[in-house]
């Protein structure tokens, strides 16, 4: 199956006047196989992207939820060449472009090439690194546009206006808008300063802004769509369903899970 780049499944998403859903989940928790299918699932129940995170030792921008699922997968033996076989093997009948969340430490370990090389190789359309230096982020930048993968920049709510609309022209596929300050995790409400976030990036940019950190029910995918995101990204909630019960229970809980999201901001 021929899976498309993030700007091409943005674009169709725009002309359809449609809000992207992007749920996220951690590579190997519980366990690769139940990765496999999930993306698989998830994909099925509307998924207009997805993201994949690859476990690491020293998540810094991970809170709890994702911390733990990380580790689990770690101790289970979980490297970057199984996360990416499992890619290599769903891509054949998922069409939302997958997204790999990856910190920066391990790109440069294998280096910058090499990493991308072998990601684009295995099907991989977009990359978030939430610890790249916007500083350091040309080099990183100009290798993926070679090899098909979409590098996608982070906005914070700290993140001065100047440095905003630097992040906005280098940034691919779409701009990430972290929607708290702080780690990822579940929270009661989304808060409304995202709203004057989104505001402050469209004046700078007219490329997709997907919104994510603290999005975990359906009215708060609502809320933002309707503050003008282009992308809801849920996180933690999906990981937090991926650990209990058994495998098929956990399946249709997130089948479920991401279909109610789906149809909030429909």
């Amino acid at each position: 199956m021929k899976i498309v780049s993030l700007s091409s499944c943005f674009d169709s998403l725009r002309q359809a006047k449609r809000c992207a859903l992007i749920p996220f989940i951690t590579a190997g928790d519980p366990d690769l196989q139940t990765t496999a299918e999930a993306l698989r699932v998830l994909d099925a129940a509307g998924a207009d992207l997805i993201e994949l995170g690859v476990p690491y030792s020293d998540p810094l921008a991970d809170g709890p939820v994702i911390q733990a699922a990380a580790t689990r997968a770690l101790q289970k033996g979980v490297r970057l060449d199984d996360v990416l076989a499992v890619v290599e093997s769903a891509s054949k009948d998922v069409k939302s472009p997958i997204i790999l969340f990856n910190y920066y430490n391990p790109i440069l370990y294998r280096g910058i090439k090499a990493f991308l090389s072998q990601i684009a190789a295995a099907g991989v359309k977009g990359l978030v690194v939430p610890d790249l230096p916007l500083e350091e982020a040309d080099a990183l930048l100009e290798v993926a546009s070679e090899v098909g993968v979409e590098v996608v920049l982070l906005v914070a709510p700290t993140t001065p206006q100047e440095r905003i609309a630097a992040i906005a022209r280098q940034s691919q596929g779409f701009i990430y808008l972290v929607s708290v300050t702080g780690v990822t995790g579940t929270r009661s409400h989304v808060e409304s300063r995202v709203k004057d976030l989104l505001q402050q990036l469209r004046s700078v940019t007219d490329k997709p802004i997907g919104v994510g950190f603290g999005i975990s029910q359906p009215e708060h995918a609502r809320q933002v769509k309707e503050w003008g995101a282009d992308a809801v990204i849920v996180g933690s909630a999906f990981v937090q369903k991926l650990t209990a019960g058994t495998s098929p229970e956990r399946l249709d809980e997130i089948d479920r899970f991401c279909r109610s999201l789906k149809s909030a901001i429909e």
